[in-house]
């Protein structure tokens, strides 16, 4: 049965222009299905309601679209952008989704660009010598910046590496500052003890060029340059010197020699690689910075079946090409686009990518486009850039089956928990369970933490802390009363108001029988959608989790019951997770709020399996609240932000400044005016508010 469209629809369909743009359709609920683009508009939106999709995705999406919106651009090439741009910030339902707001780690460099700022009528001390150092967030002009690395621990490999050989100093400007000795880094050769004075400003300006020259890939130049030093030194007799400039040379050889790059031309490249199994896929991303191998990291999409069908089904471009021999390769040739569009989208990119899969010229163009610069794919690589595609497409193929089988376990895990309780097992990913566990210490600070777990997973979006008072410091049995009294108050509310809506409309005067028709349709019909609150992330209609775990034994479980039989809810759906003896990991009990007897599952039991799993991360959720809390009660930080005019960003420099709230409570006025961003009247105000 085709689906019915509004007349409005299909006369705005009609009315298309015959131009590139991007095409978005919503269901009636205003929730954004689709996003695409086309070289024709009107051809290709036309195509989604003229032919017959059923019993298939694109017919299930079809079926719900109730408007569209359209955006006209000038060319393919800016159509594609604008498409993958709203697909990563919007997120459709329909469309292939890469989900990865973290930004990349850098290593910087501090002071470089402006010639450590030495000719100054006042120098700097701690500028005159820059320092090394992770870093993630806005870049800072003043400083030099190199990367992006694929992860935290690919800086600090190369941290580590460049204390090694250039031996430049980590440590933070106040510290740098106030050193009367060296370090232990300076005893186990790691830096060169500029705090101390040990080394000359020039000596160490030098090994900071020398540092960004390798860094740049300049490795060939920079053992020149140190080879050159090393034999000026040995004809003045200098041994030592030139003993140490061999050290470094050797050092930095070595690690040449392991990353297996000392003959290769390339400087930044990025290598991609990508696996289809099982119905879900896998990029793995490896980058090569400055000529070295910094590691990689594998992306794992979502809607890969419905966004591949919806294309493949509609899109002209496909069907009049000559058909791959395996269909999973057009999808990953279709994930690895949608991966490239979307991930260099407003960041820097290499002019270079080594992929697994041809990708196609409109999308090179477009981002050559947008980056200003040539931007070339390399298909089928030879010599060292095969290599690195090989073990990318290892990497993508191991972390695959890996995905795979912990969704596997975890489903078997949720069907496990799901047997043990007897709950319904036919609709596993609906699957909702809410645990709660309250953490404090000495009663001070005490919070409640509520995490879910849904669809196989737990929901780290939907997770909530509760700041408990109003009680008796260290009763855990009044703070889960309030935590549990406030999660499911409203609930209950709402429950006991649509319950009555039926018995209020039959007392109005509503026939019996008219009554029992309305219900029996409704029957009939499929449950509409919960629709979702935009700011908590839960659903907006009532929905109460099918079991509500609870950290405790028979006392907290008792509490429990209390509360939801004053509200009037299941309590049936209340487990506790009891230690076992000797409070042994594997050995808990799970105690029933409605009588019936303990249940040990066994320490390997899958089920026992997912409920520590939920558990734990209960108490992980609860116990970093109230450490942060506590943390901020006792330092004060928090009346740094009191004070108006005092954003994160001026209590972040304060705080470094002087080292802590001590140190800005100590300060006087003039020396809270040398803080960037603190005026005159600001410091006389931050200075009244601390005394």
């Amino acid at each position: 049965m085709e689906p019915a469209f509004s007349d409005q629809l299909l006369s705005e369909v009609a009315a298309l222009p015959g131009l590139p743009g991007v095409y978005r359709y919503f269901d009636a609920q205003n929730q954004l299905l689709y996003v695409g683009k086309a070289r024709n508009l009107k051809k290709r939106v036309t195509s989604y309601f003229q032919k017959s999709h059923d019993g298939t995705r694109i017919g299930h999406m079809v079926s719900r679209i109730h408007r569209m919106e359209t955006t006209v651009v000038r060319s393919e090439a800016e159509a594609l952008l604008l498409e993958n741009n709203l697909i990563k910030t919007l997120a459709p339902k329909f469309n292939i989704l890469f989900r990865d707001d973290k930004s990349y780690p850098y290593l910087k460099i501090t002071g470089t660009r402006e010639a450590f700022r030495v000719t100054a009528a006042k120098p700097v001390p701690s500028l005159a010598f820059p320092r090394m150092a992770y870093y993630r967030g806005v870049v800072d002009r003043r400083h030099s910046y190199y990367g992006p690395y694929p992860s935290a621990w690919a800086v600090k490999e190369s941290i580590t590496l460049l204390q090694k050989v250039f031996r430049l100093r980590t440590c933070e400007d106040t510290v740098f500052t106030n050193r009367t000795r060296p370090c232990l880094l300076y005893q186990i050769k790691r830096c060169s003890g500029p705090c101390v004075d040990l080394i000359d400003q020039a000596v160490y300006a030098r090994d900071v060029a020398d540092a960004e020259a390798f860094l740049r890939g300049e490795t060939r130049a920079v053992l020149a340059t140190l080879e050159q030093r090393m034999m000026a030194h040995a004809d003045r007799l200098e041994f030592e010197q030139a003993a140490e400039i061999r050290n470094q040379m050797a050092a930095l050889s070595r690690v040449l020699h392991q990353q297996a790059m000392d003959n290769v031309s390339d400087k930044d490249v990025d290598v991609l690689a990508v696996k289809v199994h099982g119905g879900r896929a896998c990029v793995n991303l490896a980058m090569l910075r400055g000529g070295r191998h910094l590691g990689d990291r594998p992306y794992f999409p979502a809607h890969v079946e419905d966004a591949t069908q919806i294309h493949q089904a509609l899109s002209p471009e496909t069907a009049g090409a000559a058909p791959a021999v395996d269909p999973a390769e057009r999808v990953a040739v279709q994930v690895l686009e949608a991966f490239i569009a979307q991930h260099y989208l407003g960041v820097a990119m290499p002019h270079t990518l080594v992929t697994s899969h041809p990708v196609s010229k409109a999308l090179l163009d477009a981002l050559s486009e947008q980056t200003g610069v040539k931007v070339n794919a390399v298909h089928q690589p030879r010599e060292h850039r095969r290599i690195w595609l090989e073990m990318a497409q290892k990497n993508a193929e191991i972390a695959l089956a890996r995905l795979l089988a912990e969704e596997g376990s975890q489903q078997a895990r949720t069907r496990a928990l799901a047997d043990a309780l007897q709950l319904p097992d036919d609709q596993l990913e609906t699957l909702r369970v809410e645990c709660f566990d309250i953490s404090h210490t000495a009663g001070e600070s005490t919070q409640a933490s509520c995490v879910v777990f849904e669809d196989h997973k737990m929901q780290n979006s939907q997770y909530r802390r509760y700041k408990i008072e109003g009680i008796t410091p260290g009763d855990d049995y009044a703070a889960m009363r309030q935590v549990l009294m406030r999660r499911y108050g409203r609930v209950a509310e709402a429950l006991a108001a649509e319950a009555a809506e039926p018995a209020t409309a039959l007392a109005e005067g509503e026939p019996v029988a008219e009554a029992a028709a309305n219900s029996a349709d409704a029957a009939e019909r499929p449950p509409a959608e919960p629709a979702t609150d935009a700011t908590s992330g839960l659903p907006s209609g009532p929905r109460m989790p099918d079991l509500v775990l609870v950290d405790g034994g028979k006392g907290q479980v008792s509490m429990a019951r209390d509360v939801f039989q004053q509200l009037g809810l299941d309590v049936s759906l209340i487990v506790g997770v009891e230690k076992g003896e000797g409070r042994k990991v594997g050995l808990e009990e799970l105690v029933f709020a409605d009588g019936r007897e303990k249940v040990y599952l066994g320490h390997d039991s899958a089920a026992l399996m997912l409920v520590a799993q939920i558990r734990d991360e209960a108490h992980r959720f609860a116990i970093t609240g109230m450490r942060a809390q506590r943390a901020k009660v006792r330092t004060g930080a928090s009346k740094l932000e009191d004070i108006p005019g005092v954003g994160p960003r001026r209590r972040a420099r304060l705080l470094q400044r002087f080292g802590g709230v001590r140190g800005v409570t100590s300060a006087s006025v003039e020396d809270l005016c040398t803080v960037e961003g603190i005026s005159a009247d600001l410091a006389d105000a931050i200075y009244r508010a601390l005394h």
